[in-house]
């Protein structure tokens, strides 16, 4: 069932092995690799903290009362503006990427690096042999949804692999998540 179930994966071109090939997981004698998911074209400000715009800093204080913010980007991309927010929250790192909306600034990810070793079962079982060099928990605001950004070595842009857990249930998507 792994090897079906990892082809599937590599059939819809999600995981990308940099540093990771699917040799051991293949059927006897075959091997094959995926080109990575194609990062959207952004265009990136750096925004020092003091130079937040007060709308979204009202926002990202209103979600996560307490928040240091240490610095920030403004994100272009496909048509859609974000605000990264990072900073630290009870000693922990953590970001907030905020959508600009016609209603105004909305929080649509909460993010922080996380272990491997620290990601949930069901997620680390869809990936069995995977060893990722970084992952992001991303919980969506929106519905509580959280994606498990999984990048590869040599691939910091953007993530191999990505895994929802949703309603109790995980599953690798086969598109990059938009946020």
């Amino acid at each position: 069932m792994k090897s079906l179930f990892l082809s599937a994966v590599v059939a819809t071109g999600v995981i990308a092995p940099a540093a990771f090939t699917l040799a051991a997981c293949t059927p006897a004698g075959q091997t094959s690799e995926a080109e990575a998911p194609k990062a959207p074209v952004t265009d990136i400000t750096p925004t020092a903290a003091a130079d937040i715009p007060e709308a979204v800093r009202a926002v990202v204080l209103a979600a996560r009362p307490g928040m240091v913010i240490s610095e920030a980007e403004l994100k272009e991309r496909e048509g859609r503006r974000y605000y990264d927010v990072e900073g630290a929250l009870n000693g922990a790192e953590i970001e907030l990427d905020l959508l600009e909306t016609p209603q105004g600034w909305k929080v649509v990810e909460i993010q922080r690096d996380i272990a491997w070793a620290d990601a949930p079962a069901d997620v680390k079982a869809m990936l069995p042999d995977y060893r990722p060099v970084r992952v992001i928990e991303s919980t969506q605001a929106e519905d509580g949804a959280v994606i498990y950004e999984l990048f590869a070595e040599g691939q910091p842009a953007t993530p191999a692999v990505e895994v929802m857990v949703k309603d109790g249930k995980a599953a690798i998507l086969k598109e990059v998540w938009p946020h």
